[in-house]
C-alpha cells in the first residue's frame, strides 16, 4: 500500500514538473512583446521623466480622470501615457483609431490649454483574423 501511494505521488509530481515549463514559456513570450524600451529611447520623453511637483501631478491626474471617465474610449485609450513636465503634457501610446487620438488630446487641452500638449499617440494597426484567433486561443489557455 505504501509503495502504491509513493508511486502515485512520484507520478503526480513528475506530471506537474513536466507541465510547468510550458506555462512559464508562454508567459515569457507574452511579456517580451510589451518591451518598448528601444522605442522610448528613440522618442524622448518617457513616463519615468514625469515631474513629481504637485502642479504637474495634479495636471496628470485631471487628464487621466477625464480620459477614463469617457466610456466611449477603448482600454488602449484609457491607458495612454500622460507625462507632465513643467506644465507641458506629452501623450504617448497606442489607441484604436484617430477619433480616440483626438479625444485624448482634447481632454489634455481642456486641462492645460492648446499649445501645451505634445501628441505622440499612435493609431494601432487593426489586428488580422489570424492575430485575433491567436489572442482568443491564448485567452482560453490561461482560463484553463
Amino acid at each position: 500500500m505504501k509503495k502504491m501511494s509513493m508511486m502515485l505521488a512520484v507520478s503526480l509530481s513528475a506530471a506537474v514538473a513536466l507541465s510547468a515549463p510550458i506555462q512559464i514559456h508562454a508567459a515569457q513570450q507574452s511579456t517580451s512583446k510589451a518591451d518598448n524600451t528601444q522605442k522610448n529611447a528613440e522618442k524622448g520623453v518617457t513616463a519615468e521623466q514625469q515631474k513629481e511637483n504637485k502642479t504637474d501631478r495634479e495636471i496628470t491626474r485631471e487628464i487621466r480622470r477625464s480620459v477614463v471617465k469617457d466610456k466611449a474610449l477603448s482600454i488602449k485609450a484609457h491607458n495612454v501615457k500622460i507625462i507632465t513636465r513643467d506644465g507641458h503634457v506629452t501623450l504617448k501610446g497606442p489607441v484604436k483609431n484617430s477619433d480616440e487620438k483626438k479625444a485624448v488630446e482634447k481632454a489634455a487641452e481642456e486641462v492645460v490649454g492648446k499649445g501645451k500638449v505634445t501628441n505622440e499617440i499612435e493609431v494601432a494597426p487593426a489586428k488580422t483574423k489570424k492575430e485575433k484567433k491567436e489572442d482568443k486561443e491564448k485567452k482560453e489557455q490561461t482560463e484553463r
